[in-house]
């Protein structure tokens, strides 16, 4: 009798137990459901900036290049400079032509004031008046046409320095003096330093806890120090794979469904608060970004050190 109910209480002990475990599983799995949604994060989260493609407006043989490779420069530093010989001969030429027509311009108005001054004798005709002040205005568009000439081929020879228009480093440079580069062809990327960010890709389930002015940490990968930002703005669309346009230009929907629907991922662009003096930002770093969501209104919700230790896996492991 006693070793049944020693039985039974060994059976109801391990039901108790494994109900004890299964009931702390679940408590957990829950918390750490509510703190994936409640403080959202994703290791899908790379830095980024504006590439602007360097392109001389007129064409001609590189003369010099005055930057190197991967080397930091400010808004206005001339990059390139493209042999000038051919623009300046260009503008002394304007230059010429403009003189030769604002003397001509000079001579016709002399000519139109005597012509008017002289009309009602017998020897002026209104004719004459006539074809006076027409030569008058034919002079004056001949002047404004050799004025605008000129204009151009002075910008022209301006342009033969190629400034850099943002601030920014120099990157992909294989340009070298004595080649020939054409006008409007790229010939350097500049990486504008003053739009560095940084931009996660989150789950559609997460975005209604994201808003915009929402605290953000953001862990680059290699670097031990944190950084700090904030929710800059979150992307409005993103392109649909299952929707083409067809050749007559109605929807062309994919026939097929797939029954595993995985939640899409909408970029959220991160701007950085402050970058610490030994933190160096490359475009196309990856991250880890965590936001945290305002609470009623008030401060952000920081995640503590056990949840983030929870949320987060380490950064070597494969992307959700």
């Amino acid at each position: 009798m006693v070793s049944v109910m020693i039985a039974r209480f060994s059976r109801l002990l391990k039901t108790a137990l494994t109900l004890t475990l299964f009931a702390i599983a679940l408590a957990v799995g829950w918390n750490s459901w509510q703190s994936y949604m409640q403080t959202p994060w994703t290791r899908d989260g790379h830095v980024r900036a504006d590439v602007v493609s360097i392109a001389p407006d007129v064409p001609g043989p590189v003369a010099a290049v005055l930057v190197s490779d991967n080397q930091t420069v400010e808004k206005g530093d001339v990059l390139v400079r493209i042999d000038p010989e051919r623009f300046q001969i260009a503008l002394d030429l304007s230059d010429a032509t403009l003189k030769d027509k604002t003397a001509a311009l000079r001579q016709a108005r002399r000519d139109a004031e005597r012509y008017h001054r002289l009309k009602n004798g017998p020897a002026i005709s209104e004719q004459n008046v006539e074809q006076a002040d027409l030569a008058v205005e034919q002079a004056s568009a001949a002047y404004d046409e050799a004025k605008a000439n000129r204009d151009l081929a002075a910008l022209n020879l301006t342009r033969t320095e190629v400034r850099a228009p943002v601030n920014g480093v120099v990157s992909n440079l294989s340009l070298n003096p004595g080649d020939y580069v054409s006008s409007g062809s790229g010939v350097l990327a500049l990486i504008d330093t003053d739009t560095l960010r940084v931009e996660g890709y989150f789950e559609e389930n997460q975005l209604p806890s994201i808003a915009v002015g929402d605290a953000v940490s953001v862990d680059l990968m290699g670097h031990p120090q944190e950084l700090r930002g904030h929710v800059e703005s979150i992307a409005a669309g993103i392109e649909d794979r299952e929707r083409t346009n067809g050749s007559n230009l109605l929807a062309d929907v994919t026939p097929t469904f797939s029954w595993v629907r995985l939640a899409q991922r909408v970029p959220v662009r991160i701007a950085l608060d402050e970058v610490p003096a030994d933190t160096r930002l490359v475009a196309g770093m990856t991250a880890t970004v965590s936001v945290h969501p305002r609470r009623d209104g008030g401060a952000p919700a920081e995640a503590s050190a056990a949840e983030s230790a929870t949320m987060r896996p380490a950064s070597a492991e494969p992307a959700r």
